[in-house]
């Protein structure tokens, strides 16, 4: 079974004005909510390419109870803790000619829900999955991610983390499975400005040298670079397609991969399954549908 988790998940409302104006009143030509957070967009997607998952994490207030809601309504698992204080944040995504988000905060996550988390997390068994994924919410350790890993060292349990800057360095040393920043998460690493495969892949191994197992780096429109394991350097362009909506391409990715690894045993077709997967939410209104990947890998694989 593949787990995810989402920490600070929300209803992503998106919007599309035209012609925003501040200091007046603007109205919307169109507008969806969903359920958002990271790990919650790689269940989605995992569920649209037939594959289950269960999402864990935390949901407080009227919000919390809508995005469950949503998520049931799609056959999609779910085991959130619920927070006694506070709401599940709402993100506005607003379009007018660029892209503009507004993040919620989320409520503040207590040990004691912390501790409920951990008893979730000692259920899991040898040859599941478990996706870390986004920013934590206020309240909660900043190494969080590093004991959770801790925690499950030595059970056989795949991990696979994408997340930024100390969240992400502080996992290394724990062999993830997978670490999928984007270039400019892995330039920020090193304080460096990446622009091309090459140099994504000399900082990609940095981070399979601190003890990453396979480095995915995403780069939008050029594509991207997956380090392996067994000592691959593959490296692909994206299939293609007029940007739409960047909201969830990168978590796409991430279910595209799990996705094509679990189907394939094959690092170069998994990486294709989560270029196509990533393409298509970018390309589209919501997140990648089996259909629109199909179609892109019925070009590639």
């Amino acid at each position: 079974m593949i787990y995810t988790i989402t920490f600070n998940p929300s209803l992503d409302y998106c919007i599309v004005v035209k012609d925003f104006k501040t200091g007046t009143i603007n109205r919307t030509v169109r507008e969806q909510i969903y359920p958002g957070g990271k790990g919650i967009n790689v269940s989605i997607v995992l569920k649209n390419l037939g594959m289950p998952s269960t999402t864990l994490g935390f949901l407080g207030g009227f919000t919390g109870d809508e995005i469950e809601r949503r998520l049931k309504e799609q056959k999609i698992r779910t085991d959130f803790i619920r927070v006694p204080e506070g709401m599940s944040r709402i993100n506005v995504k607003m379009r007018s000619g660029v892209e503009t988000e507004i993040n919620g905060s989320g409520p503040v996550i207590g040990t004691d829900e912390m501790s409920r988390l951990y008893e979730k997390l000692a259920l899991l068994k040898e040859g599941d999955t478990l996706v870390l994924a986004g920013s934590i919410p206020a309240g909660m350790p900043e190494n969080v991610y590093q004991e959770i890993l801790r925690t499950l060292e030595g059970k056989k349990i795949r991990t696979v983390v994408d997340a930024t800057g100390a969240l992400l360095r502080n996992v290394l040393s724990y062999h993830p499975f997978l670490v999928k920043p984007n270039h400019h998460e892995l330039g920020a690493l090193f304080d460096v400005k990446i622009d091309t495969k090459k140099d994504a892949a000399v900082y990609g191994e940095k981070l399979q040298q601190a003890g990453a197992r396979n480095v995915l780096v995403s780069m939008g429109a050029k594509g991207a670079v997956l380090l392996t394991e067994d000592g691959q350097i593959l490296e692909k362009d994206a299939p293609g397609g007029t940007l739409v909506n960047s909201v969830g391409a990168g978590d796409s990715m991430v279910a595209g991969f799990l996705a094509g690894y679990e189907k394939y045993k094959d690092y170069e077709k998994a990486l294709w399954y989560g270029l196509c997967a990533g393409s298509a939410s970018a390309c589209g209104e919501g997140l990648a549908t089996g259909a629109q990947v199909e179609k892109m890998l019925a070009e590639k694989i």
